[in-house]
């Protein structure tokens, strides 16, 4: 690292960096800008959409660009094919002739050359995201009272054009810390990649109002082009994680348990729903799944199941503090279910490790929260339905869910899986029931 940046940062980012950064890869930029706002985009085979970002970006309030780089980390593994690679290698050319010319700050990691690939031990968005962001450290004006924000982006993504001004102004005028930015998937023409796109953005929906619903603290989506955080609370939680698919779900997972994660509903991001290779599950492969006709992928969790989750959470989040047999009572009168799920995963012994461990009520309630976790939650949703209530018809579950949350819709369906337009129909009007279930939660 340049001394100069060095004596720079702030102690706590040069201690991270010094633990966790690396001096393999660098940023290819205008040399002496400093930023408020370092939006790190990850790109494997990108150059098609490149341009169609920087468009949405260009859009933007320009009194923003001043204090905002845009970061590209052009990636792929050691055993990348030769077009890939080439595809690449175009993708830097072009980012490498707008630095400087453009109106927006652009920088460029390549991570893509012989030299400088990712090992393929851990070639995915995870590490291509951790070296943008870790990089991005360096790259801030702590000197400027504005927050220093890490926002992610995808690069087959489109934005509204006030992207930049309600994300920057959001986070310095409430003084947040982290938030996910509301999403729309980009809907195909073609009516069965419609239908795929809609099934699976009305799937993340539902899981997130059902947390909410549940009273769940983890009741936020996990989509990795929506997440910002500033860079206390990167650093705070250990940086960004390496993983090849779902280093979203961990990231911001792992990140509400340092800080609250807002919702910022005034802009949208617009994520492709192009069927991919790129990671094993997301977007893409629901996509890849849902054309090939392999799952039911017009079903959904039975909302009993989250009628049990809100019980279980209203008792263990709570301000009473129970012993471990007296938690494993309260859950076998919710369900017995929920006692064999709890004993499956060594509660007993873990929560009295954590009684006997910690030193006030806050460090208790604190501890209740990073053991049952996002990603615990989800593992007893998935034993309730495996075990209990078996997953029903997407749109039963809907109506379902409408009634119980006093929504009114005034749609008459007859068909077990009615048309693509009444599909979008239960989508929007699912968006609207956010309100609600967010509101309550």
């Amino acid at each position: 690292m340049n001394n100069n940046i060095a004596s720079n940062l702030p102690p706590t980012v040069y201690q991270y960096l010094q633990k966790y950064g690396s001096m393999k890869w660098s940023v290819q930029t205008e040399r002496h800008k400093l930023y408020d706002n370092v939006i790190v985009v990850p790109a494997v085979a990108e150059y098609d959409n490149i341009n169609n970002l920087l468009n949405s970006l260009r859009k933007n309030d320009r009194k923003y660009f001043s204090n905002t780089l845009v970061l590209f980390v052009i990636n792929n593994g050691e055993s990348a094919s030769d077009d890939l690679i080439f595809n690449n290698s175009q993708t830097i050319f072009l980012l490498n002739n707008l630095i400087g010319k453009d109106q927006l700050n652009i920088g460029i990691v390549d991570a893509s050359s012989q030299s400088l690939c990712l090992p393929d031990k851990d070639a995915g968005v995870g590490l291509a995201r951790k070296i943008g962001m870790d990089l991005a450290l360096s790259l801030f004006n702590f000197a400027s009272p504005a927050k220093k924000l890490l926002i992610c982006l995808d690069a087959d993504c489109e934005l509204q054009n006030n992207y930049l001004a309600a994300i920057v102004d959001y986070f310095n005028q409430n003084r947040i810390n982290a938030a996910v930015v509301e999403y729309e998937h980009q809907l195909p023409e073609d009516e069965l990649a419609k239908s795929a796109i809609i099934s699976y953005e009305i799937f993340l929906r539902y899981y997130v109002q059902g947390l909410a619903y549940a009273k769940s603290p983890y009741a936020f989506h996990t989509i990795g082009s929506t997440m910002i955080c500033d860079v206390e609370s990167y650093i705070k939680l250990g940086g960004m994680n390496k993983r090849k698919a779902a280093e979203d779900f961990y990231f911001l997972e792992k990140l509400a348990k340092v800080v609250n994660i807002y919702k910022i509903s005034q802009t949208k991001v617009y994520p492709s729903s192009r069927t991919s290779w790129r990671v094993p599950f997301g977007t893409g492969q629901r996509m890849n799944r849902f054309l090939a006709g392999t799952h039911d992928e017009f079903s959904l969790f039975d909302l009993q199941i989250f009628d049990l989750l809100k019980k279980w959470n209203e008792s263990y989040y709570s301000s009473n503090i129970y012993s471990a047999k007296e938690f494993l009572t309260i859950a076998e009168k919710i369900d017995p279910a929920i006692k064999k799920f709890l004993v499956l995963n060594s509660f007993e012994e873990q929560w009295e490790k954590i009684l006997s461990n910690s030193k006030s009520e806050v460090q208790i309630q604190k501890q209740k929260k990073i053991w049952f976790d996002a990603f615990r939650t989800l593992k007893l949703i998935h034993y309730l339905r495996d075990n209990v209530f078996p997953n029903i018809n997407m749109f039963d579950a809907l109506d379902t869910f409408f009634e119980k949350i006093n929504f009114s819709t005034n749609l008459s369906r007859k068909e077990f899986i009615p048309s693509v337009e009444v599909q979008y129909q239960y989508l929007e009007l699912l968006k609207k029931a956010e309100v609600i279930t967010l509101k309550a939660k």
